[in-house]
């Protein structure tokens, strides 16, 4: 089973891309952040035309998460991370596909830093945190994927010292990063490529992609019971040198039957 997350960074102007990359790998389970649609305005007949089903949670101009699958039923569980009734933002869906549980998320950004949006974020975490306690309790395998908006190390992040007072990089971040992965998830990647350079995400600017000035902040964190399973990873990098791109590229696993 092959599971993918990607920001796509405006599902309706980066349709084209989508549909590309979907016919290209033809993932069976997507996870999309910032689709920066409403409701109303999700691409579903084009989604459906490729060969997938969808659930999504849209917001006008901003956010926005869907979970699309191939050849598999969704079973939605939930379309908003438990712990604050007033948070609004389109930033987490959950669903069962073929036995598995996917959390799709699209943690806030947080800059400036520090500020109301940079304490919005690590509040975002804890009750990320607290969610991923109650999955791992259940006992199902899960998976938590998504744009975290942290590079967890040095090795994340192109010039580290260039970062050190950003919201993605700072030490309250990736402490809350670490809390999370040490309550018994796996990061994918690292699993599979302890020491390698990989990013998942190069800036517009200064020709970033170009220069390899990138960052790794899309992650997949497993279950135990689903990092035994886990066979392969990757960034699909090459997607995000196209024309009319995300500024994200896919990141994809493969999960060996159970």
């Amino acid at each position: 089973m092959k599971i993918a997350t990607y920001n796509v960074n405006g599902v309706n102007g980066r349709l084209p891309v989508l549909l590309r990359w979907l016919g290209e790998t033809k993932p069976d389970v997507v996870c999309l952040q910032e689709l920066k649609a409403p409701e109303e305005k999700f691409p579903e007949q084009a989604i459906q035309d490729a060969g997938y089903a969808a659930i999504w949670h849209g917001q006008k101009s901003w956010n926005g998460v869907a979970i699309l699958a191939r050849n598999h039923g969704i079973s939605e569980v939930c379309r908003v991370l438990p712990g604050d009734p007033e948070d609004l933002h389109s930033r987490y869906i959950e669903a069962v596909i073929n036995g598995i549980v996917v959390g799709c998320l699209y943690l806030p950004n947080g800059n400036p830093a520090p500020g109301p949006k940079f304490d919005y974020k690590l509040r975002w975490f804890e009750r990320l945190t607290l969610h991923a306690a109650e999955l791992l309790a259940s006992g199902k395998p899960t998976v938590l994927t998504g744009d975290y908006n942290v590079m967890p190390a040095e090795i994340d992040v192109y010039k580290p010292e260039r970062w050190v007072d950003d919201a993605l990089f700072r030490p309250e971040v990736r402490a809350a990063f670490k809390t999370l992965a040490a309550q018994g998830w796996t990061d994918a990647i690292r699993k599979l490529y302890p020491e390698e350079k990989i990013y998942t995400f190069w800036d517009y600017f200064r020709n970033a992609y170009g220069r390899d000035a990138g960052l790794r902040i899309d992650h997949f964190l497993l279950s135990p019971n689903l990092s035994s399973r886990l066979t392969g990873a990757n960034v699909d990098r090459h997607v995000r040198g196209w024309e009319k791109t995300s500024d994200h590229a896919p990141v994809w696993i493969e999960l060996a039957d159970e």
